[in-house]
């Protein structure tokens, strides 16, 4: 894969992703934590998936790859396209979910897009923009930088965890302060207002539901 020139900030939102990392992702974030800490289990974010997921789908921070393991597919034999910066993440989920054949770019998402492909019914960004570095408004730049990639009427949906307008736990505030410390998170000022702001702000149909800490939102081109 090509090297991506990126910023310390960035780097330092996707390095935690090592391949010892990746493989007890799914027991300390998806089950553990989720259920415990973000107090979001990740069954509802399965079905955030199932609910929002089209027949092309571009996943954005593809992480082990776990919801497109697990969703239900409106078609038996779905494109997919991966997206990520890591490249331990990319080699992982594609060889998880590699009997749907996924395209991958290595890419940051927070610079223009080189990327020549069919645009996509969905995508997804579960759990990406509080690894992004700055405000949610400088974050929404990603949104587009991808736009391009979703057809008109697709839905660009996921999650991430929020600091403000959200209850959060002594838990949850201590291990989020902790991630933000070391970089691995950027979420310190990413509230509730803010993230609806940069949905409304692009798109005319939107949705945020809140979990425990957790933001789960979609939105139509």
């Amino acid at each position: 894969m090509a090297n991506v020139a990126v910023s310390k900030e960035v780097e330092a939102g996707q390095a935690v992703y090592t391949r010892l990392l990746l493989r007890v992702y799914d027991l300390w974030v998806l089950f553990l934590s989720n259920r415990f800490i973000w107090k979001c289990p990740s069954s509802i974010q399965l079905a955030h998936y199932n609910r929002h997921i089209g027949a092309s789908h571009l996943d954005v921070g593809v992480g082990t790859g776990y919801f497109l393991r697990h969703c239900k597919f409106p078609v038996a034999d779905p494109r997919i396209g991966l997206i990520d910066l890591n490249p331990n993440s990319l080699a992982f989920t594609s060889r998880r979910i590699r009997r749907y054949r996924p395209e991958y770019w290595r890419a940051n998402v927070l610079e223009p897009l080189n990327i020549e492909t069919a645009p996509f019914d969905s995508i997804g960004l579960n759990y990406l923009f509080h690894c992004l570095p700055g405000t949610l408004k400088e974050k929404g730049v990603a949104l587009d930088n991808l736009l391009p990639l979703l057809k008109p009427g697709g839905a660009v949906f996921g999650t991430t965890l929020l600091s403000g307008g959200v209850f959060r736990t002594p838990r949850a505030r201590a291990l989020m302060r902790f991630y933000n410390g070391k970089g691995i998170f950027s979420n310190e000022h990413d509230g509730l207002e803010q993230l609806e702001e940069i949905l409304a702000a692009r798109f005319s149909e939107y949705s945020v539901r809140v979990v425990g800490c957790v933001a789960l939102f979609s939105a139509i081109r």
